[in-house]
């Protein structure tokens, strides 16, 4: 049965038709040990397929699915609507191809604190071990262990990150590790902030329209420069990524874009939640 009080937290969870891996993250959210929270899947299109998956999908969280035209990369304008959509303050973001540790929104909502960015990582795992995880053959609470034991094959086969794979409780005889951990860099798969926070910045700027730096490096320099810092929730908050072939893009574009920028000190940005042009 839904909960009638409002949401602690939202997660907007990025996607783009593949319902079938948006699947086994709705299945993680099932396990997770801090509960009262609902989720925005955020689409960047309008598949059929998608639209037909949420609504047979039964879950024990509040669920709304928001889609526009599919014309191009507009992440950012899918992020940015939902935001606006959001009924909680804290606001958590995920892709659709990242798995949750069972404690992964618990972290994410004890460690909530309106200066700081909550940032972590994700640890990329090989075709079988995804397909495995998808499967069921692995219990999440056990990933760390599967890692540590199959490490070797599974970065041969292509996993990187292993480290942010393994879940280290702060309350047992290794937890100063992740308080020694630090982060450099925001990833946009792994992240939250309070509304207050993005309104400041004026949200996710939707003149980026290729995928990377838009959607989370722009970000962090624009929240430093209003005040806002980075807190590291690295083997806390952790996520699996599924195994696909990457559909990389030249990043200079983007990168020319935010460096324009970085030279205005924009912090603001000009086409985000408002539009200020």
């Amino acid at each position: 049965m839904l909960s009638s009080t409002p949401p602690k937290a939202s997660l907007i969870i990025s996607v783009y038709k593949n319902t079938r891996f948006l699947d086994a993250v709705m299945k993680s959210l099932e396990d997770q040990t801090f509960r009262e929270f609902e989720v925005i899947i955020s689409e960047d299109g309008e598949s059929g397929e998608m639209e037909a998956y949420v609504k047979g999908l039964e879950s024990s969280f509040p669920v709304y699915h928001l889609t526009q035209p599919d014309v191009g990369w507009r992440k950012n304008k899918a992020l940015n609507r939902a935001i606006q959509a959001a009924k909680a303050d804290w606001l958590v973001f995920i892709d659709g191809d990242c798995v949750l540790h069972p404690r992964f929104m618990e972290f994410h909502c004890q460690l909530a604190d309106d200066k700081s960015i909550l940032a972590g990582k994700r640890v990329k795992l090989d075709a079988e071990t995804s397909e495995r995880l998808i499967g069921g053959d692995y219990a999440l609470e056990k990933m760390g262990k599967v890692i540590r034991k199959n490490a070797a094959k599974i970065k041969k086969n292509g996993g990187a990150f292993l480290e942010e794979g393994v879940f280290i409780d702060p309350k047992g005889w290794l937890g100063f590790i992740p308080r020694l951990r630090k982060m450099s860099q925001l990833k946009g798969c792994n992240m939250s902030f309070h509304r207050k926070a993005i309104e400041a910045i004026n949200g996710f700027d939707e003149d980026y329209v290729r995928p990377a730096v838009g959607e989370d490096i722009d970000l962090h320099w624009r929240f430093e420069g209003m005040g806002y810092h980075l807190k590291s929730v690295r083997n806390l908050a952790v996520q699996y990524h599924l195994w696909h072939k990457e559909s990389w893009t030249d990043q200079e574009e983007n990168m020319a874009m935010m460096r324009q920028n970085q030279a205005k000190r924009q912090f603001v940005c000009k086409n985000g939640l408002k539009k200020l042009i």
